[in-house]
């Protein structure tokens, strides 16, 4: 423990984690003041990121940037399984969908881009393993596709079989689950080889022990998916009073504040000329969500939710998903970063996030009191 407290002592950052209870307490105390939620819940995710980031460098360290990459992404993709088994249960699927695009968008354009910019504004040229960014790539590649084929038979679906939605989602979550099985079969046993982090001349310290690391990291993502969940509350409930379209709070805010974790140990990696973590990272918990996160809620629908989940999006949610996925297709193909590459990353993310602020979606279900897109 001693050297979490002394980190604790000498990062003034850290000295925020003092809002952690104070938000908690506040939920129990105050449900309806949700300003207050808010800006408190904002205040205890930022120093958690910052712990988190700390503890998956300790550990990354010892078991290299692809597993300390999938370690990260497993535990930072938590917060969003978290919220989106809440909102299964209560049968708000438009939400769980809301998110789930949203974070695939948010960390192949946004965090991967940010992660470019970061370490470009310190190094004029980044190198990385080019054969990571490829398979994540192809996964999420697969995944888009498995995201088209419900919408592509909606129309089938209301003419012929009311039930054909559902059976087909349940078949393809199947076949993207075990298509992420196999894809980390693949690059962390068989032919891992090929997945090798670049060497860098500056390399990431471990002063943790690994046991006080991994415990860290549990107990901070616990933390930090209670802390997101009153956060994402106190939104939706804020989003008609503050003018903001809900398909913006559920496609982007939520999708941010939900990957904050992640994004404090990819942008610190990229600083330390570490893009490979930041690939892993970023792709890793893209392809996740996309691949194993998505297709487990639409099998947990049959048992925690009303009815069951389909993966039909509406076009607009499956449009941009494919745009990133293009996009992050065609720049890590390249194995070499500057800064502004990642300023067109950048660009991108901010134009979808601008279309969806200005043109939300046309159709709209009531939920809670908010209207979400409709699929």
């Amino acid at each position: 423990m001693d050297p979490l407290l002394k980190e604790i002592r000498h990062n003034s950052l850290l000295w925020l984690l003092v809002f952690v209870p104070v938000v908690l307490a506040a939920a129990r105390i105050a449900p309806s003041a949700h300003t207050l939620l808010f800006v408190l819940a904002v205040l205890a995710i930022v120093p958690l990121a910052a712990l988190l980031s700390h503890a998956t460098e300790a550990v990354a360290a010892r078991t290299g940037d692809a597993v300390g990459g999938l370690l990260n992404a497993t535990l930072g993709n938590l917060t969003e399984l978290i919220i989106a088994v809440t909102a299964l249960s209560a049968g708000q699927y438009m939400l769980v969908k809301a998110s789930i695009a949203g974070a695939i968008v948010t960390n192949s354009l946004f965090m991967l881009g940010t992660s470019f910019l970061i370490g470009g504004l310190r190094y004029r040229v980044q190198e990385y393993n080019r054969a990571n960014g490829r398979l994540h790539s192809a996964l999420l590649l697969m995944a888009t596709v498995a995201l088209l084929a419900p919408s592509a038979v909606a129309e089938l679906d209301l003419a012929q079989d009311k039930g054909l939605a559902q059976r087909l989602s349940a078949a393809l979550a199947v076949l993207l689950i075990a298509g992420y099985g196999l894809g980390l079969l693949f690059s962390l046993r068989t032919h891992k080889e090929f997945f090798a982090s670049e060497d860098h001349d500056e390399k990431g310290q471990a002063p943790w022990p690994i046991g006080l690391a991994v415990g860290t990291l549990v107990v901070v993502t616990v933390l930090v998916a209670l802390t997101s969940e009153i956060f994402v509350e106190s939104v939706q409930n804020a989003a008609g009073t503050l003018g903001i379209s809900p398909a913006f709070v559920g496609f982007i805010v939520v999708s941010i504040v939900g990957a904050a974790a992640e994004m404090a140990v990819a942008f610190s990696a990229a600083r330390k000329n570490r893009l490979d973590m930041s690939i892993s990272i970023a792709l890793g918990s893209a392809s996740q969500i996309a691949l194993f996160v998505s297709p487990v809620l639409v099998l947990l629908s049959y048992v925690l939710g009303p009815a069951p989940m389909d993966l039909q999006f509406w076009p607009g949610a499956v449009t941009m998903a494919m745009i990133a996925v293009v996009t992050t297709t065609f720049v890590t193909g390249i194995g070499r970063s500057a800064w502004f590459i990642g300023v067109l990353l950048v660009f991108i993310y901010a134009i979808l996030a601008l279309t969806l602020y200005m043109v939300p979606p046309g159709s709209s279900v009531r939920i809670s009191g908010i209207d979400w897109p409709a699929a």
